[in-house]
């Protein structure tokens, strides 16, 4: 059986990150284009897209562009020109969430249905492969279970899941709160981070259950130890999340999972990477020393006796753990641990409240720390790092550069002599350098292969170089360097025209949607839209809730719940409540979000108001 390749698919929010995650490991990089991307703050220009496809195609590393937003019907002849200019430049395929699209005059580019449309079950899963969706990319909390039901039930459609970042608590897609609150639709790229908020949870006689707690706020997604397991279940493409994230994250986080993936294929070979090329590191690559609130593997496994999904006590960035507080003088304080910090590290810990607290060090002499400013830290208060500042040096400088091997043949002829090159995927080049003939007075093979092997700059390896030379001709060192250097940028020519990209023209079909209504939840904002589904089926279409905000229905959904985070989840756990639901988070400004679970879709619902 042919192996199956596997994709690791790393965010840029820019070009520079962009091209930090291909030099990394990345098979993929999806990026955000000059708009209607779900993340607003995450643009580029067509321009830089199109640097990054040019230096993608070196690694036959794939392009994918977030368009990713719910349409206003104004907006579609602009997002249709977009389509147009983003398959122009070479982009592999589009992220979309818009039915829209479909109805739209779309060059033959690849369409991959965004997790926004909310991709939980067999059927609607069925629906978009049918409807023309090569890709489709899971919500995350789907276990393993209901992973390898939908891949055997879909085999055609390539399965994609999250691996690596920050967790939405809400079902993607199916998230109002922030619209609801701030006017900033989460559907529209502008999620105001409610969930990150602080809150006061009451019971129904405003009896406080939790004061002050980020009961919404999730852990960051870790699945470094569950790859061969999601890769089993049907999972062709690992998603690291992270298109507002920084460069170094993205290097770090891509340069560690490459690592996973590669030891696994190793001992796996019906799985091959997806790319080709080396990538060669200056550092040991880390996940803690990178933005994280503690990590989860969320619901892969279902739902255990204790979840530990959340990060109730902050939602900012906690990092690796490094000791406790032995002693506290008047300028420095003493640490029991096993790692050792670094000048201009980044400290934090929870005090007597549970709040998070931070210091920078100024100075290190073995286990004592001179902060800046002493901290009001007590003794045995465990010390956490979330700013390694000898690491972030390393990343701030050239971390890693990726190599594709090359083969060199270096021949004479009747006119003079040739160099071939050929890569590892076995495309070739020749060229020709007429030169007469003479007999060198001493060795010429070291010069030789020491000119023709001077690849530094570029992005190949000689893996091997050969020669085939009846005489020991003299040949002018400048003469080979301009070869060789000719020669590389004849094969950069063919690696880059000899791209495939796969193309797929949308046909107009007419099978049926999952159900013939569709609420607010099925995010229609336009008439195209709304065509769509007609078409399929679906006999009425409600407006989106940006549209036409709806009283007394769910802001969020979730299958976190805080029911069950407290031991009180009366179908899995034996704990009762001394409390009278229902239950309210209370914000900082007063607002109240009434929470409701349902126990038969196991999910907590929150409302807004009471």
């Amino acid at each position: 059986m042919k192996p199956r390749p596997i994709e690791l698919l790393a965010p840029a929010k820019n070009l520079e990150c962009g091209l930090a995650a291909i030099d990394h490991g990345a098979d993929a990089v999806y990026i955000g284009g000059p708009s209607f991307g779900a993340r607003v703050a995450a643009g580029n220009s067509i321009k830089d897209i199109k640097t990054l496809v040019d230096y993608a195609r070196i690694f036959n590393v794939k392009v994918y562009v977030t368009v990713n937003t719910i349409l206003k019907d104004e907006e579609l002849p602009e997002v249709e020109q977009l389509v147009w200019n983003l398959y122009e430049i070479g982009v592999d395929a589009l992220i979309v969430q818009d039915m829209a699209l479909l109805k739209m005059n779309l060059p033959p580019i690849l369409l991959h249905a965004s997790t926004q449309m909310d991709n939980r079950t067999v059927e609607k899963i069925r629906f978009e492969a049918e409807a023309g969706y090569r890709q489709v990319v899971l919500a995350r909390e789907l276990s393993l279970e209901q992973i390898k039901d939908i891949h055997e039930a879909v085999p055609d459609v390539l399965l994609e899941a999250f691996v690596h970042g920050a967790l939405c608590v809400s079902f993607s897609g199916q998230c109002y709160v922030s619209e609801a609150c701030f006017h900033r639709s989460a559907n529209r790229g502008e999620c105001a981070q409610f969930c990150r908020l602080a809150f006061d949870m009451v019971d129904a006689d405003n009896n406080i259950i939790l004061r002050q707690k980020h009961a919404l706020s999730m852990r960051d997604l870790n699945q470094s130890e569950e790859l061969e397991a999601m890769i089993d279940a049907g999972i062709s493409s690992l998603k690291i999340e992270g298109r507002l994230k920084d460069v170094n994250y993205v290097k770090n986080v891509t340069a560690y999972y490459r690592r996973k993936l590669d030891e696994l294929f190793k001992r796996r070979p019906e799985y091959i990477r997806s790319s080709v090329g080396t990538s060669y590191l200056t550092f040991e690559p880390k996940l803690d020393k990178s933005f994280n609130r503690g990590f989860t593997c969320y619901f892969l496994h279902d739902r255990g006796e204790s979840d530990g999904i959340s990060s109730m006590n902050t939602p900012k960035s906690m990092g690796e753990e490094m000791g406790r507080v032995k002693e506290i003088r008047d300028n420095y304080l003493t640490v029991a641990g096993l790692k050792h910090f670094n000048n201009g590290d980044g400290v934090c810990y929870l005090d007597e409240n549970d709040m998070l607290r931070g210091f920078r060090i100024n100075r290190v002499d073995a286990n004592k720390l001179y902060p800046q400013e002493m901290p009001a830290v007590k003794p045995n208060t465990i010390l956490f790092r979330n700013y390694d500042q000898e690491f972030e040096n390393i990343l701030a400088g050239k971390s890693a550069e990726r190599k594709v091997k090359v083969d060199m043949l270096f021949e004479e002829n009747r006119y003079g002599f040739a160099l071939s090159l050929t890569d590892e995927e076995r495309k070739h080049v020749t060229l020709l350098m007429e030169q007469q003939k003479e007999i060198a007075r001493t060795s010429q093979n070291e010069n030789i292969r020491k000119q023709l092997s001077k690849l530094g700059n570029t992005p190949f390896q000689a893996r091997n170089i050969e020669l085939k030379l009846s005489e020991n001709w003299f040949i002018p060192s400048s003469l080979l360097s301009d070869l060789r250097r000719r020669a590389v940028e004849e094969l950069l020519m063919v690696r880059r025209v000899g791209y495939h990209r796969q193309v797929y023209r949308m046909e107009e079909t007419h099978h049926p949607f999952v159900t013939d209504r569709l609420t607010y939840l099925g995010n229609v904002m336009n008439e195209k839209a709304a065509l769509f589904y007609r078409e399929h089926g679906v006999n009425r279409v409600d407006p989106a809730f940006e549209r036409q905000h709806v009283s007394h229905v769910p802001v969020m959904f979730c299958k976190h719940c805080l029911r069950f985070s407290m031991g009180w989840c009366p179908s899995r756990q034996h704990g009762r409540s001394p409390f009278k639901e229902p239950y309210y988070l209370v914000s900082g400004d007063g607002h109240r979000f009434r929470l409701e679970f349902d126990c038969r879709h196991c999910q907590m619902k929150v409302y807004e108001g009471e």
